[in-house]
């Protein structure tokens, strides 16, 4: 819940932020797969920044994700990403921080021809 600030009250509203980046063992990202509503919001994970962005496909996605009966059926190469719900091209071979990422930034990814199970997002 977002809380709205009436500075004319008089009353200042001043507290630490607890989610900064220094308070978790590495930066957080939200990732999020589109039309596979069997994990109907993004996940949030602590990732290294020096993760290569392909090691995330390859080694964390499928932990995430595997259980889904569409997860194997993946083209990869054909999975649209976006970055913040603009699209975004990354590069598997650079790191995280390397992609732009940073703390509590917003990826997403849609896999074209495969829409939730038995296409039930289509």
């Amino acid at each position: 819940m977002s809380v709205v600030v009436n500075p004319a009250a008089g009353v200042p509203y001043k507290f630490p932020m607890k989610d900064v980046r220094e308070n978790f063992p590495a930066p957080l990202l939200y990732i999020g797969w589109e039309d596979h509503l069997m994990i109907c919001a993004p996940v949030c994970l602590p990732l290294p920044p020096d993760m290569p962005f392909g090691a995330l496909v390859s080694q964390v996605l499928p932990g995430i994700y595997g259980e889904h009966p569409d997860f194997a059926r993946i083209d990869w190469s054909a999975v649209q990403w976006f970055k913040s719900g603009q699209p975004w091209t990354p590069d598997p071979a650079r790191s995280l921080a390397d992609n732009g990422l940073g703390h509590k930034d917003v990826i997403r990814f849609r896999t074209p021809g495969l829409t939730g199970i038995k296409g039930s997002c289509s």
